[in-house]
C-alpha cells in the first residue's frame, strides 16, 4: 500500500515527508523534484516569500545510489525563513481560514498555534512527494499536467487545444494559462484585486493521459478512484469544488447526450469519441484521458480586512493580515497535479502489485496484453 505523511509549520525549521510502499529500483532524480517544487513557487500573484524560500530538497532515506530500495522515502525542504518562536501572537481570527474553528477545536487563544500548520506551505512537501509519484508513472508512460482555466471573471478558451498544446502554451504564461489574451486579462484582473487589497480565486484543469482501463474499484466504496482523487484534491487548501469530466453541465442534459457512445476496432480495441465522463466510470479508469476540475476560493488573508472579533477580549476588531497570496491558481494547480500523481500511483500500484519495478512492469504488460485479447 502507497501512503504518505508530512510534518511541518509555515514558518518552522523545515517540512518533513515519508512516502511508503515505492518498489524498489525506481530512479529519484533530485533535479526533478525541485524543478516541481520551483513551480509551485511561481505564477503572477504570489507573496514576496516565494523569493526567498528557493524551495530545494533533500533524500535522507529509502535510497541508495540515487534508487528506491523499497524502504521508506524520507524527505526533507528546509525553511530559510523559520521564526515560528518570534513571531507575534494573534488573536483576530479571519474569515474563511482555519483560525476561529482550529482555535476552537485546539482550546488556544493563540491562532498562531493554528495557522502555522493549517498554511499552504505544508503543500511544499506535497509536491515533493507528488514529483517522486510522477517519476513512478512516467515509466508507465502516464503523463499529468494542469491549467488555469479561470481567474476571478475572466475565462480561457481552450477546448480545441490538444494535451501537448496545452502543456506547452501554459508554461510559457505566468498564470498558467494556455490562451494568450485570457491570461493577459488575468494578470489585469490580478493587478486590481491587488490594488484594492482584494484577492482573487478561481478554476485550474488537470488532464492525465496513457491510464490502463481499471484502476480504481466499484466494490468498496474507499476503493472508488473518483472518490479518492476528489478526496485528495479537496485536501488542498482553498479548494472548494472539485468536478469530473462534464460534471455540473452534465446534470443538464438527457442521458442520451451525456454518456459517451462505446466504440470498437481491432487497431484501437474499445474506444469512445467523446469523454463527458472524464475518464472515469464506476469508480475506474476507462482508458480514456482523466479529466478533472478544481474550483478554488479567493485567499482568506487580506490587506483589507474583514470584520473580525478578538478572541481574548471578544471586542469587534478588523481579522488579522498575514503575508499571503494575492492568487495562487498556477501553483495550486501544481498542487492538484501532486495529488493526482499520488492517487494515480496508489491505484497503479495496488492493481499491478510488485516489491521491484521490475515485477510492476512484468505484471502491468501482461495485463495490457490480456485487454488486447478480450
Amino acid at each position: 500500500m502507497l501512503r504518505f505523511l508530512t510534518a511541518g509549520e509555515s514558518h518552522g525549521k523545515c517540512l518533513v515527508g515519508i512516502l511508503e510502499g515505492l518498489p524498489a529500483g525506481l530512479k529519484i532524480d533530485k533535479r526533478e523534484i525541485d524543478g516541481e517544487l520551483a513551480r509551485r513557487q511561481k505564477g503572477y500573484g504570489r507573496s514576496p516569500r516565494m523569493k526567498m524560500e528557493k524551495d530545494r530538497v533533500e533524500v535522507l532515506a529509502g535510497s541508495r545510489k540515487g534508487k528506491t530500495i523499497g524502504a521508506p522515502l524520507a524527505l526533507l525542504i528546509k525553511n530559510k525563513d523559520f521564526k515560528i518562536d518570534a513571531l507575534p501572537h494573534v488573536y483576530s481570527p479571519r474569515p474563511g481560514h482555519a483560525d476561529l474553528a482550529g482555535a476552537l477545536k485546539y482550546n488556544t487563544a493563540d491562532i498562531r498555534d493554528v495557522l502555522e500548520r493549517a498554511s499552504a506551505r505544508e503543500t511544499a512537501m506535497r509536491v515533493a512527494i507528488g514529483a517522486v509519484c510522477k517519476t513512478l508513472l512516467q515509466e508507465f508512460k502516464i503523463e499529468i499536467i494542469s491549467h488555469v482555466t479561470r481567474i476571478g471573471a475572466v475565462y480561457a478558451r481552450t477546448q480545441e487545444l490538444s494535451f501537448n498544446q496545452l502543456r506547452q502554451k501554459a508554461a510559457k504564461s505566468c498564470t498558467s494559462c494556455a490562451d494568450k489574451v485570457a491570461g493577459a486579462g488575468m494578470v489585469a484582473e490580478i493587478d486590481r484585486a491587488k490594488e484594492q487589497g482584494d484577492s482573487l480565486g478561481g478554476v485550474f484543469e488537470l488532464i492525465a493521459i496513457n491510464l490502463p482501463a481499471g484502476l480504481g474499484s466499484f466494490a468498496h466504496w474507499e476503493r472508488r478512484l473518483d472518490a479518492r482523487l476528489s478526496a485528495s484534491l479537496m485536501s488542498i487548501p482553498g479548494v472548494k469544488a472539485v468536478e469530473i469530466g462534464a460534471g455540473f453541465s452534465g446534470a443538464s442534459r438527457r442521458g442520451s447526450q451525456a454518456h459517451d457512445a462505446i466504440f470498437y476496432s481491432p487497431a484501437k480495441g474499445f474506444f469512445r469519441k467523446t469523454n463527458f465522463a472524464g475518464g472515469l466510470e464506476g469508480g475506474m479508469t476507462n482508458g480514456e484521458p482523466l479529466l478533472l476540475r478544481c474550483a478554488m476560493k479567493p485567499i482568506a488573508t487580506l490587506k483589507n480586512p474583514l470584520a473580525s472579533v478578538n478572541i481574548k477580549g471578544k471586542r469587534p476588531t478588523e481579522a488579522a493580515v498575514e503575508r499571503a497570496d494575492v492568487c495562487a491558481l498556477p501553483a495550486c494547480g501544481v498542487v492538484g497535479e501532486a495529488c493526482v500523481s499520488f492517487c494515480l500511483a496508489e491505484a497503479l500500484l495496488e492493481k499491478f502489485g510488485g516489491d521491484s519495478l521490475t515485477e510492476t512492469k512484468r505484471n502491468y504488460r501482461g495485463y495490457l496484453k490480456q485487454i488486447r485479447k478480450f
